[in-house]
């Protein structure tokens, strides 16, 4: 499968252009370990139900007794349902975001190297991408062995 052109990129460790090295080659095609899958499962199990699910009814709860007791006006057309729903919504988008730092603790806490890159792990406040200190057997052909430091 073409994923675009293929870029030439110099591996700073040996200093050879290797083609499509801004991903690791050891690391494409990895498929998570049984204890990062459970982990992440977890996490989005724990998430729901001691986060998401109670923010999402309580919120709603709170709407609902704003609108019962007239603190907040019903819709003409649709009634109390949209605010109902967009709290609800809220307060599970909120739920599930205040559990991504447990979550984040909980993969590292499997070893160096496990952070997941998506979802809503990823964005600014990433790290980035992490440098491939692997050297590929083409590579390592290329450049003559050298005394090591």
């Amino acid at each position: 499968s073409s994923h675009g052109p293929i870029r030439l990129v110099t591996n700073p460790k040996i200093g050879v252009a290797h083609p499509d090295s801004s991903l690791c080659p050891t690391s494409q095609g990895h498929i998570p370990s049984e204890d990062v899958r459970k982990v992440w499962k977890e996490c989005q199990q724990e998430s729901f139900w001691y986060r998401a699910l109670p923010l999402s009814v309580g919120s709603m709860a709170v709407t609902g007794t704003l609108i019962y007791n007239g603190i907040w006006k019903t819709s003409k057309r649709f009634g109390p349902f949209p605010k109902l729903a967009v709290a609800g919504i809220l307060g599970f988008a909120v739920g599930k975001a205040s559990y991504i730092s447990t979550c984040r603790r909980k993969l590292q806490e499997l070893g160096p190297g496990i952070d997941p890159p998506f979802g809503p792990w990823s964005g600014p406040f990433n790290r980035g991408p992490r440098s491939c200190q692997h050297v590929c057997e083409e590579c390592k052909k290329k450049v003559p062995a050298g005394p090591t430091e």
